[in-house]
């Protein structure tokens, strides 16, 4: 049973390797609908503080905001928002992250997933920018995206590395 998903490399095989690409289709278009999609002005309640306006960009470059930022939240709200957007950045990419692994033997070392993380956050902090210019998608540009999207894509590379361990031991 457990040399049935991954193959001598590591890579799923058969219908797992059918499986986890549609799973792969299926969250990359989730991806583009969370990032994309304009925000709607729902939570102009709480405040992340050191937000920038230039014209329509919003832009947060304080890096490690969070941390820094914490004292000035002023309610419990605000901070299980701040807290909880960083949780959620960390493991927004994780699952591409995970499934390119387990289908590509490209990816497979952490500085290349270190270096997928951030290309792939990259771009979508830039296409963010690019979607507030040309409509007013309601977006913020954080540094802190950057770092922590990559930290999910270096976690994903070595649960990957521990799940494919665990299942080819006989």
């Amino acid at each position: 049973m457990r040399r049935q998903i991954f193959d001598e490399q590591g890579l799923a095989k058969g219908k797992w390797r059918y499986f986890l690409s549609i799973v792969l289709g299926c969250y990359s278009l989730v991806i583009l609908l969370v990032c994309f999609i304009p925000q709607p002005q729902l939570f102009e309640t709480i405040q992340t503080p050191n937000v920038m306006s230039v014209g329509r960009f919003r832009l947060l470059l304080v890096p490690l905001n969070s941390l820094w930022s914490l004292s000035k939240l002023t309610s419990g709200t605000s901070i299980l928002w701040v807290v909880g957007q960083n949780i959620m950045n960390i493991f927004l990419l994780y699952p591409l992250v995970f499934l390119s692994h387990c289908l590509w033997k490209k990816w497979q070392s952490p500085q290349k997933s270190l270096w997928l993380g951030f290309r792939l956050s990259l771009t979508i902090e830039l296409t963010q920018l690019l979607l507030d210019f040309l409509v007013n998608a309601n977006r913020v540009f954080e540094l802190d995206d950057l770092w922590t999207n990559t930290l999910g894509a270096l976690l994903a590379f070595y649960t990957y590395q521990w799940l494919r361990r665990k299942l080819l031991i006989t």
